[in-house]
């Protein structure tokens, strides 16, 4: 409790908020590539660029925080916490890329209406982990922090269930290996992404219920 009266140092919540709009800006671009791919393989790379530039600037945000936590006499939250928060945020775009490169790489032509909805929901869950890190700098914001978390939750649960009802008809009706190893590996990343989600609201969870 003492701590909470001390002089802070680091702006750790500034940088939370930077990462967590790249993240955003990562995901809206991911959306986009994966509504497009159909029709445009130009602007799905375009797309691609877009979200390497945003985990490279998450990448100086995320080396910054640990900067600042090595050399910050006191912090506003347990260090644990800010380094398992901001090392959370960084996993989320990391695969956000993950799936990016796999489009391109596995040079993906059709994409089901499966895949872009997983990509959506990756993108609300992306847009609800940003809610809840911006609310972060203030105890006072728990019980709102702690509904956005149940709705990462929730959505982690739609895209299991778009995962599995898609995974199902891949392996029924998808007669190309190929087309079935692509696709399968895009459905996986895609769902992970909104795990990582989910890590990060769990992360936050902790954060309001020890610090409120």
């Amino acid at each position: 409790m003492f701590a909470r009266f001390m002089p802070q140092e680091g702006k750790f919540f500034d940088l939370f908020n930077a990462h967590a709009e790249q993240i955003l800006v990562g995901s809206q671009a991911l959306t986009t590539m994966l509504s497009v791919l159909n029709e445009s393989k130009a602007v799905a790379v375009e797309k691609c660029a877009v979200i390497d530039d945003a985990e490279h600037r998450a990448d100086e945000i995320t080396h910054e925080t640990m900067r600042q936590l090595h050399t910050s006499f006191i912090t506003p939250l347990d260090r644990d916490q800010i380094h398992h928060l901001i090392s959370g945020l960084d996993n989320i775009l990391d695969l956000i890329q993950d799936v990016a490169y796999t489009v391109v790489l596995y040079d993906v032509s059709n994409l089901t209406d499966e895949a872009i909805r997983l990509g959506e929901i990756c993108h609300l869950c992306c847009e609800q982990v940003r809610k809840a890190v911006v609310l972060l700098d203030s105890m006072d914001n728990g019980a709102e922090i702690m509904g956005i978390c149940r709705e990462i939750d929730r959505l982690e649960s739609e895209a299991d269930r778009v995962m599995r009802s898609a995974l199902s008809w891949l392996f029924r009706e998808e007669a190309d290996v190929r087309t079935l190893i692509k696709l399968k590996a895009i459905y996986e990343l895609l769902e992970t992404v909104t795990d990582r989600c989910e890590d990060v609201a769990n992360i936050i969870e902790a954060i309001v219920l020890e610090n409120s």
